[in-house]
């Protein structure tokens, strides 16, 4: 918990003194004033992406004072709406609300992808949040020795429902089963709202999700919370231990979103809209809308969110080559 704190106060910090430099940056703002802005959340509505992107689109039009709307763009483990952003005017004016599978885990997971990691600029880390291996209340399973038994005496093994293919709560689903020997067929999803029906509803068995989509239904005993993936337990389900506490060493994985525009536009805009976007994650409201979901605003540079993407990249390729893992 103590090194979850740690975070969350570095990026406080650091947020505050990037919006303080963004208030003597002289120049013009290259966005257009008075034409919207349109946010592509590569995923159906209700789950991580869907909830972030509109967060922020409500608080970045308060700050432009202009439109800014979320847009939908399901399906291909967020490959078309990745597409959907490249194939818009690159202008600043479209964004799109990138994750670990589009953005980082695709290239390996994925033999032919429509697009490469320099098609897109990366404007702003956004978010970062803790997943949860969640169970379906009927299944009875509470701990992760419950689940492995359970695993165990059913001659098909368990149901995982995956929300995206490729996404955080997917790989982490195949970290999981890899290291506790549990067998589980997937059941993908177009998004994590039918697959938590489906979830509450028993008709399948597990599913590692994001805190701000299960959090509520945890909290309201419609799932039962088995382990949290982060290093030290969270504030937020301060009871549930983590995977490493459940017997699965070396398991520690966080969710993470960011901005991304075609790497067309021009780099003035990248940065205006970098500067504009720092003001949206440097606010209070935002830090306790995203705080209230379990997650943090992060910030910084355009050059700093990169480099985390290049890090991610080549950590989760090592996994996916090692499990030999391909997408479904």
């Amino acid at each position: 918990m103590a090194r979850f704190k740690s975070l969350r106060t570095a990026a406080a910090v650091a947020l505050f003194a990037m919006a303080a430099c963004a208030v003597g940056v002289a120049g013009a703002n290259d966005i257009t004033p008075g034409k919207p802005l349109r946010i592509i959340a590569p995923a159906a509505p209700g789950g991580i992406l869907d909830q972030t992107s509109r967060i922020v689109a409500k608080s970045l039009s308060e700050v432009l004072k202009q439109p800014v709307i979320v847009e939908n763009v399901a399906g291909a483990g967020g490959t078309l709406g990745i597409q959907a952003a490249l194939r818009a005017e690159p202008d600043g004016h479209t964004l799109v609300m990138g994750s670990l599978g589009p953005n980082a885990a695709n290239y390996t997971l994925q033999d032919k992808l429509p697009y490469k990691p320099d098609d897109l600029a990366p404007v702003i880390h956004v978010l970062s949040m803790p997943n949860v291996l969640v169970a379906s209340p009927p299944l009875g399973a509470r701990t992760m020795a419950e689940l492995k038994a359970l695993a165990q005496s059913k001659p098909k093994g368990l149901s995982m429902a995956v929300s995206t293919s490729g996404s955080s709560g997917h790989l982490t689903g195949e970290l999981i089963k890899a290291r506790a020997g549990i067998q589980a067929v997937n059941i993908i999803y177009r998004g994590a709202a039918p697959a938590l029906t489906d979830l509450m509803g028993g008709q399948v068995d597990i599913m590692v999700d994001n805190l701000i989509t299960a959090l509520p239904l945890v909290r309201a005993g419609k799932l039962t919370p088995i382990a949290v993936t982060t290093r030290e337990r969270i504030p937020e389900l301060p009871q549930v231990p983590t995977l490493i506490e459940s017997g699965l060493p070396d398991i520690e994985v966080t969710v993470w979103l960011g901005l991304f525009v075609s790497a067309k536009t021009p780099p003035a805009t990248v940065a205006a809209l970098n500067r504009e976007l720092q003001k949206v994650l440097s606010s209070p409201e935002i830090r306790h809308s995203f705080a209230e979901k379990g997650g943090v605003p992060v910030g910084g540079s355009p050059q700093a969110f990169q480099g985390f993407v290049a890090t991610e990249t080549a950590r989760w390729e090592q996994v996916i080559r090692s499990a030999n893992l391909k997408a479904e």
